[in-house]
């Protein structure tokens, strides 16, 4: 299999594990909604990329400034989300963004491996500056840090082939790196959303038994005890946007902290009804196998 032909496999191949991650992630089915416009920035950048930049050094930097750029774009256009996610939907950008320099490039597998760090890196530093830095000044400076940091991953796979290792070997690890990060920091994470919701529990809109099946990465995927799966799912992607609001609201001004409580109490009463609706659901389906085993009895 020739470079180009690999690279374009790869990029295939990052797609549909981008998809099955956001999805472990946030239980979502909708992804293209999700990374539409971050795909569509990165591809752009890309082009502009590939016939404005001319040798390999300004490559480089201008690709790092145009996937900052991009997940800027994703930021403002998308909905607020986690460190994460941006790193998740910024190195989708990359991806479509080495598309253009894979199909007319030099070194199409060390293009790929530059654009997905860049990416990826600049769609974190992007998006953990709208979550924990609440002045706009602060976040001009801390953009322009992701960018610099970007381009020093964007460096990456060169000062890694000058120690001697194969252009495909970084492709694929690069490849299988930012889905790995995205699942460690789902699981690092968990038992701070746990907290939370334990102290939505406390407050009484959901059951302490519906904590740690809502909060735990793989045991939210089942019915976590409930009837209907689908509901479930809705349950936990509510619970999770709780966790996420309560979180947001501690390091932002008073304006947007009250919109926050706002959400939060909205959402804290859908919860409240899901739940009331589930324990009538499962009180019927009880009493309905308990009445069919009662005339079971009589009819002997």
């Amino acid at each position: 299999m020739t470079d180009p032909v690999l690279a374009l496999v790869l990029i295939l191949a990052f797609l549909v594990a981008a998809a099955a991650v956001r999805y472990f992630r946030t239980l979502e089915s909708d992804f293209w909604g999700a990374s539409r416009n971050p795909l569509l920035a990165g591809a752009i950048a890309g082009v502009l990329v590939r016939f404005a930049a001319g040798e390999q050094a300004l490559q480089v930097t201008a690709l790092a400034v145009m996937l900052t750029l991009a997940a800027l774009y994703s930021r403002l256009t998308g909905e607020e989300s986690e460190p994460a996610d941006g790193m998740l939907l910024g190195a989708l950008s990359g991806a479509a963004a080495s598309v253009a320099l894979v199909v007319d490039g030099d070194q199409p597998l060390r293009a790929f491996a530059e654009c997905l760090l860049a990416g990826a890196v600049a769609g974190y530093g992007i998006t953990f500056a709208a979550l924990h830095v609440a002045e706009k000044t602060r976040q001009i400076l801390w953009d322009v840090v992701t960018a610099a940091a970007a381009m020093g991953a964007a460096w990456t796979p060169a000062l890694l082939v000058r120690l001697g290792v194969p252009d495909r070997r970084i492709a694929l690890g690069t490849a299988a790196l930012v889905p790995l990060v995205v699942i460690g920091a789902v699981l690092r994470q968990w038992p701070d959303v746990r907290a939370e919701l334990r102290h939505e529990a406390s407050l009484g809109f959901i059951d302490d038994e519906d904590v740690r099946p809502t909060a735990h990465p793989i045991l939210r995927l089942g019915r976590g005890g409930w009837t209907d799966a689908g509901a479930h799912r809705e349950f936990v992607r509510i619970a999770n946007r709780i966790a996420l609001r309560k979180r947001q609201q501690r390091a932002r001004p008073d304006l947007r902290a009250r919109l926050y409580q706002l959400e939060v109490m909205k959402l804290r009463m859908q919860l409240h009804q899901m739940s009331r609706i589930e324990h009538a659901q499962s009180a019927g389906a009880a009493g309905e196998g308990q009445g069919a085993s009662d005339t079971m009895r009589t009819s002997e």
